[in-house]
């Protein structure tokens, strides 16, 4: 759906595609479980008038479904684009899925705090490991034990709440997801977060409790 396959599809249509996949939604959306489905578009997804269209497309097939978008390509927050790409996905609907990686080049994108959607927005922390981002694919290494390893300081927290702070004033909801887990840091900073923030949460299941 979002293009990162690039061999022949399981599918004959694409509307066929999208159907199969809002069908398997439909348990999270019977139980109150879906806050939104993510659109995270590979890397070689820039921003030109093709992909724009698509964007569209995706938005219409999903018609329904709270969708976030997440751009991999730094064109789309270019000085040329900037602007247009917020108006964008202001229109169509789409929820903003913020991130904090490393700035690798066209691959990466900067951190882009402002909220499309005056529902929901999601903040998505990759960590900051510049080379293990930029890390050769091979055979021999797995990628994802190196690309996620990072432990975020408590200034770099403290970052993260003023802008949460500020985003909160222009959407409702706030959802943020630590991705940081190569080296099992995600949970930690997520704790660590929610004390900086002054957040309690009631009625979790004890069992949950006892992950943390």
């Amino acid at each position: 759906m979002t293009g990162h396959r690039r061999s022949e599809l399981p599918f004959e249509t694409k509307i066929e595609m999208f159907q199969a996949f809002k069908d398997s939604l439909k348990p999270y959306e019977d139980a109150n479980k879906l806050a939104m489905v993510l659109f995270q578009f590979p890397p070689w997804f820039d921003c030109r008038a093709e992909n724009v269209n698509y964007l569209r497309y995706c938005k219409k097939l999903m018609d329904g479904v709270p969708v976030a978008l997440k751009f991999r390509n730094q064109s789309w927050f270019s000085e040329q684009y900037y602007e247009g790409t917020l108006a964008f996905m202001e229109q169509e609907g789409w929820i903003h899925a913020i991130a904090d990686e490393p700035q690798a080049g066209d691959g990466s994108i900067p951190i882009v705090p402002i909220a499309t959607n005056k529902g929901m927005t999601l903040i998505r922390m990759h960590g900051r490991n510049f080379h293990g981002w930029t890390k050769p694919k091979n055979a021999e290494t797995n990628w994802r034990e190196v690309r996620y390893l990072y432990k975020y300081n408590e200034a770099e927290l403290l970052e993260w709440k003023k802008r949460i702070e500020e985003l909160a004033k222009q959407s409702k909801d706030i959802l943020v997801l630590f991705n940081n887990n190569s080296g099992g840091d995600a949970a930690g900073n997520a704790k660590e977060f929610q004390r900086l923030l002054d957040i309690e949460y009631d009625n979790l299941s004890a069992q949950q409790l006892r992950l943390f």
